[in-house]
C-alpha cells in the first residue's frame, strides 16, 4: 500500500516509486523531499548534487544493514529496470543505463550501488552486463571490496565462465576460507574435479584452514573422479587434525567415498563414531553396504534406524528394497512395502521403482504391474524395472508391449530398456524385431555399450544365427570379455569345438584374460563332443590362471571329467572346493549314475545330505535313477519323500525318475501313478515308462504305452526306439519289431549306431539272424555293442564257427572285447562242442585283454565241459573256481548230469544247488529229470515227494506261436484250444509221416512203464508239438513257423520236428530257454549238440 502522503504523485520516477514498495518503511523526510512539489524529478534536478547524495544515498548507507540484497525481490528489480531501460538510454544495457541516470543527475555510485547492481545481473543471467559491470568497478576504484569481488565470482561461475572467476579470485587482495569454498563449490558443481583439487592443494599451501563446506566439496568431488585414494586418506587426516571427524556433514561424503571404492570397515568406523547421525549418514551405509554384496547387513541396520526412532527417507526404502530383492528377501521386501504405504511413501518414484523391481524377481507380476500402474510419475528406471522383470518371467510379448506405451509417454528408451528387450526377444526367436532393436540403439548412439552389446550378440546366438553373431561380434572394438564368452557359448551350441577353441585361442593372443565364465564356456563343448584332451589342456590353463578354486569352474570341470569316465579325477576335484557346492555335488553323484556307479552315487548322495548341503532338483533325480539302477525301491520312496518335502513334488526331472524307478522295480501302478503326475511331459517322462516296463519284464505294456505315445503325437527320439525295440525281442515279437523298424527309418534314425544294435539283437532273439546279419553289415559305424550282439546272436543260433570267426575279425579291426564279448564267444564255443578252443579263449582273457573274468564266464566254462560229456572236468573246475560259485553254475552242471545220465555228479551239483536255492522249482525238476532218465522211480519220486512238502511248485512247459497277430498258447497234453481236435488230428497224421521216412518215438522216459500205461498217451504230448501241428494248419506256406518255449526242448521233440520239417518242405524255428534251433530239410542248425 502506497504511503498516503504520495497518493496521486503521479509525476515521481517510476524506478523510485518502486524502491520505495521495495525498501518499506522509508524515513518520512525522505517521502517528504521526494513530494515537495509536483515535479520530484525536477526538484532532484535543481537541488544541488552534493544535498541529494547526502540526503538520498546517506539515507541507504546508515540502513544498509536492514537493507539487504534479499529485501530487492528479483521481480521489482526487473520492472524497475524495465521502466528504467525506456526511459533511460536504450542502447545500454539496464545496469548500466541505471549508471548513466546517476551519472547524469550527478549522483556517484558506491560498493552498495555496484553490490545491488550485480545482484540484479546474477538474477538476469547476463554475462556481458556483468563483464560491463566489472569494467566499471576496476574503473571506479572498487576491486579492492570483498563483497564486489565475492559477487562477480558468482556471477561468472553461475553463468560458466570459470576463467573469469579464478581471475577475480586471483586479483582479490584478501582470500577467506569462503572465498576459497565459492570457488571449489562452484568447479565442483560443473564437475571439473580436478580443479577442485587443485584448488585444495593452493589453498593448503597457502595456511587457510578449510571448514565443513571445504571437505563436503572436495569429498564430492573425490567421488566423481579416478582419484588416487591414499591423497583420500590424506584429506580424512585433515579432517580429523582440523576437528571434523564427529561432523555428520563432513563424514557423510566421506562415508559414501569409503563405500564406493570398496572400504567397508573404514566406513563403518567413521559411521560409528559420529555423535550424530543423521537420515543421509543411514543412507550412505544402507545403501553402500548393498552395492557391496552386503545386503543382509544393510537390512540389519535399517532395523537398527528404525528401532532408534529415526525415519526413512525414500531413498532409504529404495536402498533396503534393493537389498531385499539381491539376496530374494521377497517376504522381507513386502513387509517393508507395508512399512512404505504406511509412512506415506508409496506414490515417491524411487520406492515404486524398486517396488516394482522386487516383486518383477519374485515373480509376483500382479503386485509389480499394480505398483507400476499407480505411480504417479514414472520414469525410465520405472518403466525398465517391469520390462526387465517381464522378460526375465518369460512374458516377453508383454515386454514389447510395455515398450510401446512407453514411447507413448514420451520416454526414451535407454541402453538398459534396450538390452532387456533384446533378452526378451531371444526368448521369443523374434530375430527381425532384435534387428530393428538394433538399429535404433545405432541410432540413439548406445550401441557400443557394454550390456547392449551383450545383449545384442545374445540375441543372434538365441536366434542360431551364428554367422550374424560372428559378424556384429566382429565389429566390436570394445575390449569385453563376455561376448568373447558369448561366442564360446554360440559355438558351443552347435558343438563345433574348432571354431570354440580358436575363439579361445584368438581370445588370449589379443591379450584378454579369460574370467571364470570363459573357462566353462570351452569345457562344455570339450565334454559335448567328447574331446577328453583338449579339456584336460584347458585344466591346466585354468590352474595357471588361478581358477582351480574357483567354485563355478570347479563343477564344470567335475562335469567333463565324470561324463567322460574320469570319476576318480572328479572325485578328487570335489574333494579340494573350498567351499561346498551343490551344483558340483550333484555333477558327481550324475556323473556315478550316468556310468551305472550307482552305489557310489547314493552314498556320494548320502554324505551331500550329512555335510548339511540342501540337494537341488538334479541331485534329487540322479538319486532316484541311481536307485532304479539297482531297484533299490526303499531307498528310493525315501529320496521320493524328500523330494516332495524340498518343493520339488512337481519338476519333471524328479519325475521322470520316479517314473522309471517304479517301472523298472516293477511296481507299475506307482509307475503309472507318477506318469500322471507330471503335467507337462515331454519324450523323456515316455521312455522312462517304456524302458522300465521293458526291463522289469512288462514288454507288452512296453509296446502298448509305445503305441499310446505315437497316438499322443509325442515325438519319438533315439531312447525311445532303442527301449521299444528291445521290448519287441524280449517278447520275440518280430512283426511289431519290423513295424518299428520301418518307424526308425522314416525318421531318419536307422543311421544310429545305438539303434542298430538294438535292431541286431531284436532279430536275433526273434530268429531272424539273417536280418540281423544284413543289419550289422550295413552299419556305417560300429562299436564293441555292435560285435558283441551279432556275436551274442549267432551263439544262440549255434552259428558258432561264425561267431568265432568275427570275434577274431573284432581284434583285427583293433575293437577291445569286454566281458559281453567274452561271454558270447564263451557260448558260442559251449554250443558247438569247441572245447579246446572255448578253455583257449578263457585264459585269453587275463593274459591278453587284461580282463577278470566274471561269475558269467565261469558258468560258460561250464556249460563248454558239460555239453561235452566232461562232468569230471566240470567238477574239478568248479572246485578250482577263485570265486565261489553259485546256483546258475550248480544248476548248468545238474542239467548237464541228467543229459548225460550221471547221478554222482548230479546228486553232487543238486545239493550244493538246493542250499542255495531250496525254493526254485526248476532244481527239483532236474533232480527228479535225472533219476528218471537213470530209472531211479523211487529217487525220482522221493523228489517230487520233497517238493510237495517244502510247497515248491513246479513251472509248467509252455509254448507260444503267433499266429494272424494273436499269441495261442500251449501246454503239455492242451486240449482247451478250440480246434483242440484238428490239431491232434494233424500232429497224428505229421507222427505218422515223419515215422516212414525214419522216426522213432522216445517212448516218455520221465514215466515208468507202469504210469504210461495208466494214461491217455495224448497227456504227454509236449506243447511244442500242439504249436507246431497248429502253426503248420494255420499258417500260409511262404511263412516259417516259429515257436517260443520256456523251457529246453527235449531230445525226442527235437528229432520229431526235424522229420516234421522234412516232411511238410517247412523251415521251423524254435527258441527254447537256451538256444535257437533253425530246422529245415530234416536237420537243426544246432547239429544234435545242445
Amino acid at each position: 500500500m502506497l504511503n498516503p502522503i504520495l497518493k496521486n504523485q503521479t509525476t515521481i520516477p517510476c524506478f523510485l516509486t518502486k524502491f520505495l514498495f521495495m525498501v518499506p518503511p522509508l524515513t518520512s523526510s525522505l517521502i517528504t523531499f521526494l513530494s515537495l512539489n509536483s515535479n520530484p524529478t525536477k526538484s532532484l534536478s535543481n537541488t544541488p548534487r552534493r544535498t541529494c547524495k547526502k540526503f538520498v544515498f546517506l539515507y541507504f548507507n546508515r540502513n544498509w544493514s536492514r537493507l539487504r540484497l534479499d529485501c530487492f525481490h528479483t521481480n521489482a528489480v526487473s520492472h524497475s529496470f524495465d521502466e528504467l531501460s525506456i526511459e533511460g538510454n536504450e542502447g545500454n544495457s539496464k545496469e548500466v543505463a541505471f549508471l548513466h541516470w546517476m551519472e547524469n543527475r550527478g549522483i556517484k555510485a558506491n560498493h552498495q550501488t555496484f553490490l545491488w547492481l550485480l545482484e540484479g545481473c546474477l538474477n538476469s543471467g547476463s554475462i556481458e552486463e556483468g563483464k560491463k559491470l566489472h569494467g566499471k568497478i576496476l574503473k571506479m576504484g572498487f576491486s579492492n571490496e570483498h563483497f564486489l569481488s565475492e559477487k562477480l565470482m558468482d556471477i561468472y561461475i553461475a553463468l560458466g565462465d570459470l576463467d573469469g572467476a579464478i581471475k577475480v579470485f586471483d586479483d582479490m587482495p584478501k582470500r577467506n576460507v569462503f572465498s576459497w569454498n565459492k570457488m571449489i563449490s562452484g568447479f565442483a558443481s560443473k564437475k571439473m574435479n580436478d580443479k577442485v583439487l587443485g584448488f585444495y592443494s593452493r589453498m593448503v599451501a597457502e595456511n587457510v584452514n578449510p571448514n565443513e563446506s571445504t571437505f563436503a566439496s572436495i569429498l564430492k568431488a573425490c567421488t566423481g573422479s579416478n582419484v588416487w585414494f591414499q591423497y583420500v586418506e590424506q584429506i580424512h587426516a585433515r579432517i580429523i587434525r582440523d576437528g571434523f571427524s564427529f561432523s555428520s556433514f563432513v563424514c557423510n561424503p566421506l562415508i559414501d567415498l569409503y563405500m564406493k571404492n570398496g572400504f567397508i570397515d573404514s566406513a563403518k568406523k567413521l559411521f560409528d563414531k559420529l555423535y550424530v547421525k543423521d537420515t543421509v549418514s543411514w543412507l550412505a551405509m544402507i545403501s553402500g553396504l548393498s552395492q557391496n554384496g552386503y545386503e543382509e547387513q544393510a537390512i540389519l541396520l535399517f532395523s537398527e534406524m528404525h528401532i532408534a526412532g529415526i525415519l526413512p527417507t525414500p531413498y532409504v526404502f529404495s536402498s533396503v528394497l534393493s537389498a531385499c530383492t539381491k539376496i530374494e528377501f521377497f517376504k522381507l521386501g513386502e513387509q517393508l512395502h507395508s512399512l512404505v504405504f504406511k509412512l506415506g511413501f508409496s506414490s515417491e518414484t524411487y520406492v515404486c521403482n524398486a517396488l516394482v523391481t522386487l516383486y518383477s524377481r519374485s515373480g509376483n507380476l500382479v503386485s509389480a504391474e499394480l505398483i507400476f500402474s499407480n505411480t504417479l510419475l514414472r520414469d525410465g528406471v520405472t518403466y525398465n524395472s517391469l520390462i526387465s522383470g517381464l522378460a526375465q518371467c518369460g512374458y516377453s510379448d508383454r515386454a514389447l508391449e510395455l515398450f510401446e506405451k512407453m514411447q507413448h509417454d514420451c520416454l526414451k528408451p535407454d541402453c538398459v530398456t534396450v538390452a532387456s528387450l533384446l533378452g526378451a526377444c531371444a526368448s521369443l526367436g523374434a530375430s527381425f524385431t532384435g534387428k530393428q532393436l538394433h538399429s535404433y540403439a545405432i541410432k540413439a548412439g548406445f550401441s557400443t555399450d557394454l550390456i547392449v552389446e551383450g545383449s545384442l550378440l545374445d540375441l543372434y546366438v538365441k536366434c542360431s544365427d551364428i554367422d550374424t553373431a560372428y559378424e556384429f561380434f566382429s565389429t566390436t572394438e570394445t575390449v569385453n570379455v563376455v561376448l568373447w564368452n558369448v561366442m564360446l557359448v554360440a559355438y558351443g551350441q552347435l558343438d563345433n569345438l574348432s571354431e570354440s577353441f580358436h575363439i579361445f585361442r584368438q581370445m588370449q593372443i589379443e591379450g584378454l584374460v579369460p574370467n571364470q565364465f570363459t573357462y566353462p564356456s570351452i569345457l562344455r563343448t570339450c565334454t559335448s563332443v567328447g574331446a577328453f584332451d583338449l579339456g584336460e589342456q584347458i585344466h591346466s590353463q585354468v590352474i595357471k590362471t588361478g581358477f582351480q578354486y574357483d567354485v563355478y569352474v570347479c563343477s564344470v570341470l567335475i562335469d567333463m571329467y565324470a561324463k567322460l569316465g574320469k570319476l576318480e579325477t572328479a572325485l578328487e576335484i570335489l574333494r579340494r572346493l573350498p567351499e561346498e557346492d551343490v551344483v558340483s555335488w550333484t555333477a558327481m553323484i550324475a556323473g556315478y549314475t550316468q556310468h551305472d556307479m550307482f552305489d557310489e552315487a547314493l552314498k556320494l548322495f548320502g554324505d551331500m545330505l550329512n555335510q548339511g548341503i540342501q540337494s537341488d532338483n538334479i541331485g534329487l533325480s540322479s538319486a532316484i535313477s541311481a536307485c532304479a539302477g539297482i531297484q533299490a525301491l526303499s531307498q528310493g520312496r525315501q529320496i521320493h519323500a524328500q523330494s516332495f518335502l524340498s518343493g520339488f513334488s512337481d519338476d519333471v526331472s524328479i519325475g521322470n525318475a520316479l517314473v522309471s524307478l517304479y517301472a523298472r522295480c516293477g511296481q507299475r501302478h506307482d509307475a503309472y501313478t507318477a506318469f500322471k503326475k507330471i503335467d507337462k511331459k515331454d519324450n523323456i517322462s515316455w521312455n522312462a515308462l517304456i524302458s522300465g516296463l521293458a526291463q522289469s519284464g512288462f514288454c507288452e505294456e512296453a509296446l502298448q504305452v509305445f503305441s499310446q505315445m505315437n497316438t499322443a503325437g509325442v515325438v519319438t527320439n533315439l531312447y525311445t526306439f532303442i527301449s521299444s525295440v528291445s521290448a519287441a525281442a524280449n517278447t520275440a515279437n518280430l512283426k511289431q519289431g519290423k513295424q518299428i523298424h520301418a518307424r526308425i527309418i522314416k525318421k531318419g534314425y536307422d543311421l544310429e549306431t545305438e539303434v542298430s544294435n538294438a535292431l541286431i539283437t531284436l532279430y536275433a532273439k526273434c530268429g531272424s539272424i539273417d536280418d540281423a546279419e544284413k543289419e550289422f553289415s550295413e552299419m556305417p559305424e560300429k562299436n564293441e555293442i555292435s560285435w558283441n550282439a551279432i556275436i551274442t546272436g549267432y551263439s544262440q543260433h549255434g552259428s558258432g564257427i561264425k561267431a568265432i570267426n568275427l570275434f577274431e575279425k573284432m581284434k583285427q579291426v583293433g575293437v577291445r572285447p569286454n566281458h559281453i564279448t567274452f561271454v558270447g564267444v564263451l557260448s558260442a564255443c559251449s554250443h558247438v562242442g569247441l572245447v579246446d578252443e572255448g578253455l583257449g579263449y578263457f585264459d585269453s582273457m587275463s593274459k591278453e585283454h587284461d580282463l577278470v573274468p566274471k561269475p558269467e564266464h565261469y558258468n560258460c566254462v561250464v556249460d563248454l565241459l558239460s555239453r561235452a560229456g566232461l562232468l569230471c572236468r566240470a567238477r574239478k573246475f568248479i572246485e578250482d573256481m577263485p570265486i565261489e560259485p553259485d546256483a546258475i553254475i550248480w544248476r548248468t552242471l545238474l542239467s548237464a548230469c541228467a543229459v548225460h545220465k550221471n547221478v554222482d555228479i548230479g546228486e553232487f551239483a543238486a545239493y550244493h544247488l538246493l542250499k542255495l536255492e531250496p525254493q526254485d522249482s526248476a532244481s527239483y525238476v532236474l533232480l527228479s529229470n535225472l533219476y528218471a532218465v537213470s530209472r531211479k522211480w523211487d529217487s525220482r519220486d522221493c523228489t517230487r515227494q520233497m517238493m510237495k512238502e517244502r510247497g515248491v511248485k513246479k513251472e509248467p512247459a509252455q509254448s507260444w506261436i503267433e499266429v494272424k497277430s494273436s499269441i495261442h498258447a500251449f501246454f503239455v497234453g492242451d486240449r482247451l484250444h478250440p480246434l483242440a481236435e484238428k490239431i491232434y488230428e494233424h500232429l497224428e497224421d505229421l507222427s505218422q509221416q515223419a515215422a516212414k521216412i525214419g522216426y522213432v518215438q522216445d517212448r516218455y522216459s520221465l514215466f515208468s512203464d507202469v504210469e504210461q500205461g495208466e494214461k491217455d498217451p495224448t497227456v504227454y504230448i509236449h506243447s511244442e508239438k500242439l504249436a507246431i501241428a497248429f502253426g503248420l494248419l494255420s499258417l500260409p506256406s511262404a511263412i516259417p513257423v516259429r515257436v517260443i518255449k520256456n523251457l529246453r526242448v527235449c531230445k525226442d521233440c527235437h528229432n520229431w520236428i526235424k522229420f516234421v520239417s522234412k516232411v511238410s518242405n517247412r523251415p521251423i524255428i524254435v527258441r527254447d530257454a537256451y538256444r535257437f534251433h533253425h530246422f529245415e530239410g530234416g536237420s537243426c542248425s544246432c547239429k544234435d549238440y545242445w
